[in-house]
């Protein structure tokens, strides 16, 4: 990211005082639509985010300028002033609910770019609020602990921009640690660190370019067959509050009571705890011959068991598997987006031409490529003037 570009900028529009931060996109090895079961996540951020320089102007006035859509927004801090576009929303949203939580953020000046891309699952727009969240909270002393400000970013996307999200993507943004993954448990919010630098191999996220529409209404569907199945589970098993928490006996005890497709998408969640458990178990050990493995089985689980991949996303993981990729899997919540695939080195660059050839010949366009490195999150940059 170019950071001159973003401080010459504030420069001709603000004046000459102003702060650095930034905030980072993350990916999820492993752990996928677990959050809302109160099951465990693997995030990691990376090396890609959101930029802007930022000064208090001495007033109850907002003016940021963002440079990806050229584009100026001024708004106030109170309901009435929500801004109109898009954009702005998220950094209006994160001001509001500081304030609904009796923080006093002041006005401000900033400027702002991303290079995380976006679309592809990345959660750029977590990046953005927990990069203003992070720079108020410093620049004003207000005192706020980085999970308080991960559950102000995740209030703005369900209350100024209409996304019910889990917390892993601010979570992941905010605490991040370069080298390092973040297994959290969704249900208690504890988290711990686990090394990830996994030497001879490169992680690459292959984009589909594609979002195929079911995606918000399936969301939902799945969402209300776990609620089913874990509440037949609850009737037999009082200590279970979340489908996570149950064990594969207790989903058979319940398989008649429960349609077939409530078991099927109960049966991937209680194997993609364990699947997360045993990726812990092997990165303490370096074996990554077994994360790969439970990656693949993750894809497997989502595309038969949870029925959330498509052709593109299934077409790249048989070419990850004929490559030799040692894992592969779909990165989100699926219907389209990336795949995020663990590539021994020498196989990386015949992996790439092979999945650009024949993707190109088969769905008429190439899958966009993003090397990924494990980064640290949420951060004041050492540039100011």
């Amino acid at each position: 990211m170019n950071i001159k570009a973003i401080t010459e900028k504030f420069n001709s529009l603000f004046g000459n005082e102003l702060c650095v931060y930034t905030s980072p996109g993350r990916v999820n090895l492993i752990g996928e639509h677990t959050d809302y079961n109160g099951g465990f996540v693997f995030p990691g951020a990376i090396d890609k985010g959101i930029y802007a320089a930022i000064n208090p102007n001495g007033s109850n006035k907002i003016r940021v300028y963002s440079i990806d859509y050229q584009s100026l927004s001024e708004f106030g801090m109170n309901e009435e002033d929500a801004p109109k576009e898009a954009w702005a929303r998220y950094i209006f949203g994160v001001v509001r609910e500081m304030r609904k939580r009796g923080f006093d953020p002041r006005g401000f000046d900033a400027v702002f770019a991303g290079d995380v891309p976006l679309g592809a699952g990345m959660s750029s727009s977590a990046a953005l609020e927990s990069t203003f969240a992070f720079a108020l909270n410093d620049i004003y002393n207000l005192g706020i602990d980085k999970f308080e400000l991960a559950r102000i970013g995740q209030s703005t996307e369900h209350n100024y921009c209409g996304v019910k999200c889990g917390i892993m993507d601010q979570f992941a943004s905010l605490f991040g640690k370069k080298g390092h993954l973040m297994r959290l448990n969704c249900a208690t919010m504890e988290f711990e660190y686990f090394p990830f630098d996994p030497k001879g191999y490169k992680v690459v996220l292959l984009d589909t370019v594609v979002k195929h529409e079911l995606a918000s209404s399936a969301y939902n569907k799945r969402r209300e067959s776990c609620e089913n199945a874990c509440s037949h589970i609850k009737a037999k098993h009082q200590e279970i509050n979340y489908l996570s928490d149950a064990s594969s006996k207790m989903l058979e005890e319940i398989k008649n009571e429960i349609s077939e497709e409530d078991y099927m998408r109960a049966k991937y969640v209680i194997g993609e705890k364990q699947r997360v458990l045993d990726v812990c178990d092997a990165l303490e050990k370096g074996d990554y011959a077994t994360v790969g493995d439970r990656m693949y089985g993750t894809h497997y689980g989502m595309s038969k068991e949870y029925e959330v991949s498509c052709n593109e996303l299934d077409f790249l993981n048989d070419i990850a598997k004929e490559c030799g990729v040692t894992g592969s899997r779909v990165m989100g919540g699926g219907f389209g987006g990336c795949t995020i695939n663990l590539v021994k080195e020498e196989l990386y660059d015949n992996f790439i031409a092979t999945a650009k050839e024949k993707f190109n010949k088969r769905f008429g366009h190439e899958p966009k490529v993003y090397d990924v490195v494990i980064s640290d999150g949420a951060r004041r940059l050492a540039i100011s003037h």
